[in-house]
């Protein structure tokens, strides 16, 4: 590596200090789940090891299209079968919709939901 490539990196940790220092980020992409086509049980667990081992207080599920109701079950499942003595709660629920380009060229709209689930 270049000098000019390692100083941004080392800019970048120290500023990252700085701010960890003086204001925790709510949502840093740790605490982000995407839910998608995995087994229902694997967003469980990653869900459960972010606020038990890592020591999260606060995780955000994020979906998109078919997967928002998955998301849904994933996070009553989280709160209600296996961190039901943490107090787990939902903090807030974002919905918004994005627009993209499918494979025919057709610009295309897919709901988006996002879960925050906080101790």
């Amino acid at each position: 590596m270049t000098e000019k490539t390692q100083k941004p990196e080392l800019e970048t940790a120290n500023t990252k200090t700085t701010q960890e220092k003086k204001q925790k980020p709510q949502n840093t992409a740790e605490n982000i789940v995407f839910i998608g086509g995995k087994p229902f049980m694997n967003y469980v667990t990653g869900i459960v090891m972010q606020f038990t081992t890592k020591g999260a207080t606060e995780v955000a599920i994020k979906s998109r299209g078919k997967f928002i109701s998955k998301a849904v079950d994933v996070a009553e499942v989280v709160r209600k079968r296996f961190l039901e003595n943490q107090n787990i709660t939902v903090k807030e629920i974002n919905i918004d919709s994005e627009e993209f380009e499918n494979e025919e060229g057709r610009k295309v709209n897919v709901s988006t939901m996002e879960i925050i689930l906080t101790k």
